[in-house]
């Protein structure tokens, strides 16, 4: 690959911006990757910032997914036991707190695969 400035030099690296190749005198570096020299330093400094934040949230997301998994496992659980312990003298409205616990432990389960795709 040759620099897309300087066809006669090899290309040392892509700029993350564009995506051309850089010989050593076009290329700046930027962070943990490479941009144009006066041309793109500044978006791909603003690339490189985005992603952070977004690495940063991603995080976030997944603690909120395993905290729901956390409230909805022990509230599924507690409606679930007191379904199951008032079946002889509630009937039907015991029954009622069996599915409401077993849906609320369903959510749990379906936050908690939710939450492994975040890293």
């Amino acid at each position: 690959m040759v620099c897309f400035y300087h066809p006669d030099k090899p290309a040392v690296g892509l700029c993350k911006y564009c995506q051309r190749g850089l010989c050593a005198d076009c290329a700046a570096p930027a962070g943990d990757s490479l941009a144009c020299r006066g041309l793109h330093e500044e978006e791909v400094h603003s690339m490189e910032a985005l992603m952070q934040r977004n690495l940063l949230q991603s995080r976030r997301v997944k603690s909120d997914y395993l905290r729901n998994t956390i409230f909805y496992g022990v509230v599924g659980i507690l409606f679930a036991w007191f379904g199951i312990s008032q079946l002889q003298w509630q009937g039907l409205q015991a029954i009622v707190y069996l599915i409401i616990g077993l849906a609320l432990l369903w959510a749990a389960g379906a936050n908690y695969l939710e939450s492994r795709k975040y890293k």
